[in-house]
């Protein structure tokens, strides 16, 4: 959970305060793409309604996971795509982005930022990606229909404003720091501008400093020779409708078998600058809590996630973040669920707040 110091004030992650107890693994599990194209997964044709247009893609279904040939995906959708053999890698550029995908270590990185996902699979000299991860990443919409099994691809009109990187990068003996936050520009109120970059620039660095503290207390206490980390990683959920949200993942590793993650969320009103509360993202609606806890119930018993302890409610201002179909609450580390769990995500469409 995120620790918020005063209203629209500074917010800092409560993982800090208990890392050192805790232990390190990826953010998201990796499977290596070479032994993933060893085991031969059947190709299927999947039916899938680009701009109103349906077209058939070659395809893999895995792990409850659609992988779609992202060159055949690209040609439909308008991106570019381009295969580097020395470098083993493959270039997916369009609307102001660059996802470079490494096929050697399945790693992957969006504007210069390594950004962590389920690894791409090669087979028969073809290269799948997770169809929502590249596409969301991309700025398009996606939408599933369960009862046709129907997949719908939309470019998203997004704001017109621009996102960089910025980072807050530190080496050391033994100890390794590496923040991520995003740095907004192109808005025609630079007041509004310099609030929302100003926020996000002072919560990267005041959970750094809180993180670069633990290192150093991890590492006088340490009885073993591990190396420490801490790495801050961002997403842009939303970009719509004069508003921004995303959520920065902070990761942090003092020694043993996995470390930890806290998850940070905003969403601006770009027109003000203001965050948005829960309540504000669910349109006033006055039932919002329970309309969330019906929609996550739903999904839990769908998806079959087995529980640590009953699931009741979630809090009034509860951590949110937005996507293109509606507003998504998730479960921080060890709160419902074991840590292979990681943080699952429950989506409630804006239509059920209306």
């Amino acid at each position: 959970m995120n620790s918020t110091v005063g209203k629209g004030k500074t917010k800092t992650a409560l993982v800090l305060a208990f890392a050192a107890t805790l232990a390190s693994a990826p953010l998201v599990s990796s499977v290596n793409t070479a032994s993933a194209a060893a085991s031969g997964y059947k190709i299927i044709e999947q039916s899938i309604e680009v701009n109103g247009k349906t077209v058939a893609l070659p395809a893999i279904n895995t792990d409850s996971t659609t992988y779609v040939a992202i060159r055949s995906l690209n040609n439909e959708i308008g991106l570019n795509t381009r295969w580097d053999k020395a470098s083993n890698t493959v270039t997916v550029t369009g609307r102001d982005r660059e996802l470079v995908l490494n096929l050697g270590d399945g790693s992957a990185t969006l504007n210069d930022q390594r950004i962590y996902g389920l690894p791409s699979i090669l087979q028969s000299n073809t290269t799948y990606v997770p169809f929502r991860f590249l596409l969301e990443r991309m700025g398009y919409g996606v939408s599933y229909d369960p009862a046709t099994k129907a997949i719908g691809v939309q470019a998203i009109q997004e704001n017109a404003l621009k996102i960089a990187t910025e980072t807050i990068r530190e080496e050391g003996t033994r100890r390794s720091i590496s923040v991520n936050y995003p740095l907004i520009s192109g808005m025609a109120n630079e007041d509004v501008q310099k609030k929302i970059n100003d926020t996000l620039k002072t919560d990267a660095e005041l959970n750094t400093e809180l993180a670069r503290q633990s290192l150093e207390v991890a590492l006088d206490d340490e009885v073993g020779t591990y190396d420490v980390s801490f790495d801050g990683t961002y997403t842009i959920t939303y970009n719509e409708q004069d508003k921004l949200s995303l959520y920065v993942n902070y990761y942090i590793y003092t020694g043993g078998a996995h470390g930890s993650t806290a998850r940070v969320t905003y969403t601006f009103d770009l027109k003000t600058g203001k965050q948005l509360t829960l309540a504000d993202a669910a349109g006033g609606n006055e039932k919002y809590v329970s309309i969330i806890n019906d929609h996550i119930q739903s999904q839990l018993k769908a998806r079959g996630i087995g529980l640590l302890n009953p699931f009741k409610t979630i809090e009034p201002d509860r951590d949110f973040f937005l996507k293109h179909n509606g507003i998504v609450v998730f479960f921080t580390e060890y709160e419902y669920t074991p840590y292979a769990a990681g943080m699952p995500e429950f989506e409630v469409p804006f239509s059920a707040f209306e």
